[in-house]
């Protein structure tokens, strides 16, 4: 069982086409359906987002402490400094609602094909990509449209863990396959069909948008017990030097096996 992934996805825009944002994009299309028949290959892209840290080394016993000066009188807490004139306060993220659906038991590992969301028009074949020798997350290739990424450091999807799966909003022939993911709502159903024929079903509990600079990794990617699903990709505003402001994730959980 691949470990839970502990650090957070920040989905980056290198390569995207800014002209199809600065003229307006077109209405995204229903996704063609893909072939099934071959196993995720993987995919060297530009990096997405930070992948997992490195395990550091248990840090060295402490000396033994000098015996302690006797304690001086706390001194007075000092006044909460003023905010600067004009300063803006960063938003804190809403509560994530729990989910009411019901986890099965755990499915076995085996790597998706598709990635299915009916609601949105969704239907796309997934790629598997990994690390960059820099430990960011690949991207899959912004020449298809309608193609996304299962980070194969996460949970297979349906198995014990969190699964993650990333992709472009739009790229440089236009829409791409996360255009529409704002929109899905609680309770649309993501199903992934897997290479050993099972099909993970899961149900949408909650949609929110983070920013980039304040990802909460443990909160978005920690385990929570039962198989879940997290989709990631880009949100927030947009412009041309600084890409966009924050992250769109999508939380599931495996509520059917098919």
């Amino acid at each position: 069982m691949l470990t839970t992934i502990l650090t957070g996805i920040a989905i980056m825009q290198e390569g995207l086409d800014s002209s199809s944002r600065d003229a307006g994009r077109p209405a995204a299309a229903t996704s063609p359906a893909p072939s099934a028949n071959s196993s995720p290959a993987p995919t060297a892209q530009a990096p997405v987002a930070p992948g997992p840290p490195a395990k550091s080394a248990a840090p060295a016993p402490a000396p033994p402490a000098s015996p302690a000066a006797p304690a001086a009188a706390p001194a007075a807490a000092a006044a909460p400094a003023a905010a600067p004139a004009g300063a803006v306060a960063v938003p804190v993220a809403a509560p994530i609602p729990s989910p009411t659906v019901t986890a099965p038991p755990p499915m076995p590992p085996s790597p998706p094909l598709l990635i299915e969301i009916a609601s949105i028009g969704v239907q796309a074949k997934l790629v598997r990509v990994g690390l960059t020798d820099k430990g960011w997350i690949d991207a899959p290739t912004d020449k298809e449209r309608n193609l996304a990424a299962w980070y194969d450091g996460s949970s297979t999807p349906g198995a014990e863990g969190t699964s993650v799966i990333v992709g472009h909003v739009d790229v440089p022939t236009g829409p791409a396959v996360f255009y529409d993911l704002a929109t899905v709502r609680k309770g649309a159903v993501i199903r992934v069909p897997r290479e050993d024929g099972s099909t993970a079903v899961f149900t949408v509990y909650a949609v929110q948008v983070f920013g980039k600079k304040d990802f909460p990794a443990e909160r978005v990617y920690g385990g929570t017990g039962v198989p879940e699903l997290r989709i990631v990709t880009v949100g927030g505003s947009y412009d041309k030097q600084n890409g966009y402001t924050g992250n769109l994730v999508t939380f599931a959980r495996l509520s059917a096996v098919e």
